[in-house]
């Protein structure tokens, strides 16, 4: 399994590689188009190999896509924790009844005491 891991990250390395290789050329990358910078007074622009442009823009997409799904699921995840910590209380509870108890028994026998005294 490990190899078979290896080998899809060796074939995606190259393939990445190679999408490297075909667009090394240059391009303008302008952060306002012309018009809307000549108002503003700003014209932020950086030329930059393609590859980079492309690989900039899917990590981006990416980062957005993590943080997007990290905020949406804050409210499983806070749900989680609070059960957890309602089960790590129960189970402290249930393990101070039974230390009070004296005695571990069975559920079983411990209805039945219950009921006979």
């Amino acid at each position: 399994m490990r190899y078979l891991r290896y080998l899809i990250l060796l074939v995606l390395g190259l393939c990445l590689l190679t999408v490297a290789l075909a667009n090394r050329a240059p391009v303008l990358v302008k952060a306002l188009p012309d018009d809307v910078a000549a108002v503003a007074g700003l014209s932020w622009q950086i030329e930059i190999p393609l590859f980079l442009a492309i690989f900039g823009g899917v990590a981006v997409g990416l980062l957005i896509g993590f943080v997007w799904e990290w905020i949406r699921e804050h409210r499983h995840r806070a749900e989680a924790s609070t059960q957890s910590a309602e089960a790590r209380r129960l189970q402290r509870e249930l393990a101070a009844m039974r230390d009070a108890k004296g005695v571990v028994q069975d559920d079983v026998l411990a209805i039945l005491d219950r009921k006979a005294g």
